[in-house]
Parts: C-alpha cells; structure tokens; sequence
C-alpha cells in the first residue's frame, strides 16, 4: 500500500482567521476544503517540503512554523502521515497561486466536515 508524508500549515492571522484553500476536482477528496499544503519529497524535512509548498500554492514565504500535531490515517488505497504546521509568520500575502478557490474562515467557524476525515481532530483542536 502507497504510504504518503504530507506536511500542512494552518496559516493564522492576527484575527484568529486561518487560510484555507479548495482540493480540484481531479484530485483525490475533490471539492473538500484544506489546509495548504503538500508532499514530502525524498530527502526533505516535513518543514522544508512544507515552506516549499506553501510557495507554490500560497505565495507566502513561511518565516516560522511550529509542529501542532502528527497525525496517520489509513484510506483504503493509501496511508497518509500528515504533520500539521501552525503557520504566523510570513512575507506575503496568501492567494489561490494554483488557480483554487480560497477564503480566510474565523478559526472557531470551521466545519469538520468540509474537510477530508483525517483533518477531523486537527479542526476539534482548533475551535475546541
């Protein structure tokens, strides 16, 4: 079975409003909200690949990022290690770089299930 190490930020403003952007529609858990993001390639820390993607989806230059969490979850086809970010401090300013749909929610209004199943304990966490 593929197994995947996927690294996440959770990108927070001053006003407690976290960034979140649309999966494609030809992409696996399509049409879900998520938190930017991506995979680790060979050879890259969970930190690095996460700066890395978070330039290619948000532009944002990622100045800090603290490990919230680790998390595994099993699909039937794959088994994904995802390591969430807590993401404050960056240059720029987020944007849909991909094309995709994106919006800036207030971190106590996210809504589990707009997400894929494996962010579920991670929005508990957060509007907890």
């Amino acid at each position: 079975m593929k197994h995947l190490h996927i690294a996440v930020g959770i990108i927070r403003n001053s006003q407690q409003e976290i960034f979140i952007t649309q999966r494609a529609a030809d992409s696996h858990m399509a049409g879900f909200w998520e938190f930017p993001g991506g995979k680790v390639e060979q050879g890259e820390t969970a930190e690095i690949a996460l700066k890395r993607e978070l330039l290619e989806e948000t532009g944002i230059t990622v100045k800090e990022a603290v490990l919230l969490k680790v998390l595994e979850h099993t699909f039937t086809d794959r088994i994904v290690t995802l390591s969430f970010y807590m993401v404050e401090t960056w240059d720029g300013e987020p944007f849909g770089r991909e094309g995709q749909p994106m919006r800036w929610v207030n971190q106590s209004n996210l809504v589990a299930e707009e997400f894929p199943p494996a962010n579920k304990s991670i929005i508990e966490l957060l509007t907890a």
